[in-house]
């Protein structure tokens, strides 16, 4: 039988038979997967404990009257299956084929975003060198604006309002 099935002819959780092996330190057998695999003379002591601890005795109380004994888990093994182990052989391949395609697309995606970076990189640069032309430009601008009289000004100012005025009306 298995933990649920035990739990449920004793009227307990899963998570309490498990919790008085663990505690009471139980030798109990386990399946290949590592479940508990309960025999009758198991399901007899599960329930001498069970009557031990509904008639107030303390689990701690129960583990230091137990002999202190070695805990083994006996692990039942089954046969190798030529199938089975053909199978596994099939899947770590194709695990492993698997990893190889991941790696390979991660480094082609890898490789592309750093073109794709150093694309960037440039235009980034060429943007920076306008920018300063402009800005360059833009101080001689106004270097040159500074000599000219303020009379003169207001009205250069005019002509270039109309003149962009006239610009963006003929598409100059």
């Amino acid at each position: 039988m298995n933990t649920t099935d035990v739990a449920k002819l004793l009227g307990v959780s899963s998570s309490t038979v498990q919790r008085w092996i663990k505690q009471l330190e139980l030798p109990m057998e386990r399946n290949d997967r590592g479940h508990y695999s309960f025999t009758r003379e198991d399901i007899v002591m599960l329930k001498t404990i069970q009557e031990q601890v509904q008639n107030g005795t303390l689990l701690q109380e129960l583990a230091a009257a137990k002999e202190k004994k070695p805990r083994t888990a006996i692990i039942k093994r089954q046969e190798s299956d030529p199938r089975l182990e053909k199978l596994l052989f099939k899947v770590g391949e194709l695990d492993r084929r698997l990893n190889e395609k991941a790696d390979s697309v991660a480094s082609y995606q890898l490789l592309q975003h750093r073109r794709e970076i150093e694309e960037l990189q440039s235009v980034v640069k060429q943007l920076t060198e306008r920018i300063e032309k402009l800005e360059e430009k833009d101080e001689n601008v106004c270097h040159n604006l500074e000599k000219i009289p303020a009379s003169d000004t207001i009205n250069v100012v005019r002509k270039s309002k109309k003149k962009n005025i006239i610009s963006l009306l003929l598409g100059f």
